[in-house]
């Protein structure tokens, strides 16, 4: 379940529908599709064979579809963060610097749980993700991503184009998601 954290304050909002109705105002969706439809052996697995991956993608077909349909994304695949992951601190090197993209970054998590510290009105804000939460942070919405004392996240990604999911760091330096 969500939870938004001001780092400045220390304000905590954990409502569900106080925390739909405050990213709203920025730009930022945030949504519930739970995971009880879900088989266990998808949810905890994570080392995913292509068949799971697409099983986890079907069993959201329709949400999928309308937010597609909505936001004229046309693609989705699976990603997975683990210690079984090779290279994950060199990875989260990069995830934890603060970046934007020219897409929106899509979110939704099928297991584990992470934060998107996101900057809002010069105040950085961490949205904390798990089981069941869908995020959409705008592109051009400077942000980055650390995963908790789990360690461990798996979800559902959604693009327009591979290519707008570049990480841009600064005007001069850019990452793309292959990196």
């Amino acid at each position: 379940m969500a939870k938004l954290v001001f780092r400045g304050s220390g304000k905590v909002i954990e409502n569900p529908e106080e925390i739909k109705k405050f990213l709203k105002k920025y730009g930022v969706i945030y949504d519930r599709w739970g995971v009880e439809r879900l088989p266990e052996n998808l949810r905890e697995n994570y080392e995913l064979s292509e068949e799971e991956q697409r099983a986890i993608i079907d069993a959201y077909r329709e949400e999928l579809e309308k937010l597609k349909k909505e936001k004229g994304y046309i693609t989705e695949d699976i990603v997975v963060l683990s210690e079984k992951t090779p290279n994950l601190e060199q990875l989260m090197t990069k995830f934890k610097r603060e970046h934007h993209h020219t897409d929106d970054e899509v979110r939704f998590v099928v297991d584990g749980s992470g934060i998107f510290p996101v900057k809002i009105e010069g105040e950085i804000v961490e949205i904390h993700v798990g089981a069941g939460d869908l995020i959409v942070v705008p592109a051009g919405a400077r942000h980055w991503f650390e995963l908790d004392e789990q360690r461990k996240i798996k979800c559902i990604r959604v693009f327009k184009t591979p290519a707008g999911w570049e990480a841009i760091y600064n005007e001069n330096e850019k990452a793309t998601m292959n990196d």
